[in-house]
């Protein structure tokens, strides 16, 4: 899928001007047209409520312009993508902004891309992926920017929509595959067995259960400049293992990858917009499935740096995995390790589905963070790394436990647990998502959706003083 601007000719008179108004400069605006201009406007009811849209029609029928509503700031506050949501009221064309009505450009014109999205893999006849209500670039935006923004979020979208059946470790090792290709990475992959040789011993005993291997994936990309590690949870089913999910739970599990699918999304971006950085992404993929060698409750595994950890629920078991992954991130030392995953319930309860939790080591960085998510209509949240709640994830046979009894602070304590994995690394940042969009949301049509990696690709000039 290209989600992209329109390029037309400038001498095309097909392009259609959109004006977006608001209640307040409604009048002003009309007080300026045709007597027939106004009558229209009226007829339609039309009065720049937010999401309104309203397409005038010229002397011949034909669309001579598009009104698009964005409501008081009021309302505005209240959502994402106003511009968005009137363009998906708008038919087929190409248009073309007159005036802004005082929004931020950059983020609304990625908004009216990525409402173009559509994930239509198995659907027969659906047409061109993209939309159809196509925008040119306005004026005063980096085009190229939004574009690969726009481009690394379907990319993200396009892995988390795909079923299990079409998207197992090895095809999510596919995927990576294929990105690296596309940027000139290097990737080296180690599967089945062989983790056990190369010291993944979590990673494989989550993983060894299921009919397609586990696999640890490692793709490094740049060759200057400050290093970067991303870590991405690609459990790619989970269904629970032997502490079993009831079918309730299960049916969203095709998500469980969404922390691998979003750092994909990000490593895209960022090698699309070729930053100085050294960049490397971690992706264990697994599927957690129930067999005779499914790992147990009341296990103890030791990880690869010599944690050992006792198993007390089969079904936490994305920590697991990504434990022996950032190990290996911190081995090396980077600038920055920033983990990813669909980790916890917990996190939904406490901010709901639209906000991504984030926990940091530092200040700086998560106030980077914090202040570019509200920059780029991309929300999260700090969480905190909470020292006192860490005796409840030392269970005393062993040196950590993967499922603390009690269900308080559930991610808190999740986010304690990965922490203990990075020790010789400065900064680490990690992101507690859902992604998945519950229902459809101006630019976000319901399913898997990107969480966090717009906010960080912006924090990323200070995190790594670039």
């Amino acid at each position: 899928m290209r989600l992209s601007f329109a390029r037309p000719d400038p001498s095309d008179a097909d392009v259609i001007p959109v004006h977006v108004l608001d209640p307040d400069t409604l009048d002003g605006f009309l007080a300026d047209q045709t007597p027939q201009v106004r009558a229209w406007v009226a007829a339609n009811g039309f009065a720049a409520a937010k999401g309104a849209a309203l397409l005038v029609p010229g002397d011949h029928g034909a669309p001579a312009m598009a009104l698009l509503g964005i409501g008081t700031p009021a309302q505005r506050r209240r959502g994402r993508f106003v511009l968005a949501q009137g363009a998906a009221r708008l038919p087929a064309g190409i248009y073309r902004l007159e005036s802004d009505g005082g929004l931020d450009l950059s983020v609304e014109a990625l908004g009216w891309l990525l409402a173009g999205y559509r994930f239509d893999r198995y659907r027969a006849g659906t047409g061109a992926a993209g939309g159809s209500a196509q925008l040119v670039a306005p004026d005063g935006i980096d085009a190229d920017r939004i574009e690969a923004i726009a481009a690394g979020e379907g990319l993200t979208r396009d892995l988390i929509n795909t079923p299990a059946s079409d998207m197992g470790p090895d095809a999510l090792e596919q995927a990576a595959r294929d990105l690296a290709a596309d940027f000139g990475a290097r990737i080296e992959v180690t599967q089945g067995d062989a983790l056990l040789d190369g010291n993944f011993p979590m990673i494989h005993a989550v993983g060894r259960a299921a009919a397609r291997a586990p696999r640890l994936i490692d793709m490094h990309w740049g060759n200057s400049g400050p290093v970067l590690a991303l870590v991405g949870k690609g459990v790619c089913f989970d269904t629970g293992g032997l502490n079993l999910k009831p079918g309730g739970s299960m049916g969203l599990m095709k998500k469980d990858m969404g922390g691998a699918a979003t750092v994909l999304g990000l490593a895209r971006m960022i090698m699309a917009l070729d930053l100085p950085v050294q960049l490397r992404v971690l992706i264990p993929a697994v599927e957690n499935a129930v067999s005779g060698s499914a790992f147990r409750p009341g296990d103890i595994l030791t990880a690869r740096n010599g944690l050992t950890v006792e198993i007390n629920n089969t079904d936490a078991e994305g920590r697991l995995v990504l434990a022996d992954a950032l190990a290996l991130a911190d081995e090396g030392k980077p600038d920055l390790i920033i983990s990813m995953a669909t980790l916890t319930g917990a996190a939904r309860v406490a901010v709901g589905p639209d906000l991504a939790p984030f926990y940091s080591t530092g200040d700086a960085p998560a106030a980077q963070i914090a202040k570019a998510g509200e920059d780029v209509a991309d929300p999260v949240w700090r969480m905190p790394f909470h020292d006192p709640y860490e005796p409840m994830i030392e269970p005393g046979i062993a040196d950590l436990d993967n499922a603390p009894a009690g269900g308080f602070a559930g991610s808190i304590t999740a986010a304690l647990f990965l922490r203990r994995f990075v020790v010789d690394t400065a900064d680490y940042v990690h992101f507690d998502i859902y992604g998945w969009q519950p229902s459809a949301a101006p630019a976000r049509p319901k399913g898997g959706v990107g969480q966090g990696a717009r906010a960080v690709l912006d924090a990323l000039p200070g995190l790594l003083s670039l």
